[in-house]
């Protein structure tokens, strides 16, 4: 797994929020990359570049091993993202992938929960093979 962070603003902005702000939150700063996309290129490719307001909405896109987006959300600026759901999906979608889609996570799956069977046994059924405490413990 591979994450970077990518947003518009200059390399000097990151690294002054980094310093400034993030290291207080995140003891040692951001553990990954930060790329900057000065003319929004990046964000365009993905939708998130406003092209008369000069940035980029927030979003986060899961990108599987042969490029293919697998997830992606976009939040306007006041609300913030969270990273706990984010490497969650990231081990689902890791886990489906390794298994070779012989196995499904269900909603709020976690390692180590128990997955599903997908099939068409499985049709109508899920809610005997899923229950609510797996989901939300």
């Amino acid at each position: 797994m591979e994450v970077l962070s990518v947003s518009v603003d200059s390399m000097f902005v990151h690294k002054m929020w980094n310093d400034q702000e993030l290291c207080k939150m995140v003891p040692g700063g951001v553990p990954f990359p930060m790329l900057s996309d000065a003319g929004g290129h990046v964000g365009s490719v993905f939708g998130v570049y406003d092209d008369d307001a000069g940035v980029e909405t927030r979003g986060r896109f899961l990108i599987d091993p042969d490029g293919v987006i697998q997830a992606y959300e976009v939040l306007t600026p006041p609300v913030g993202r969270n990273v706990a759901e984010s490497i969650r999906q990231i081990q689902a979608f890791q886990l489906v992938r390794e298994s070779k889609g012989t196995l499904a996570t269900p909603s709020g799956w976690r390692p180590g929960k128990p997955t599903l069977k997908p099939g068409v046994d499985l049709v109508g059924n899920v809610w005997k093979e899923w229950k609510t405490e797996s989901a939300f413990d």
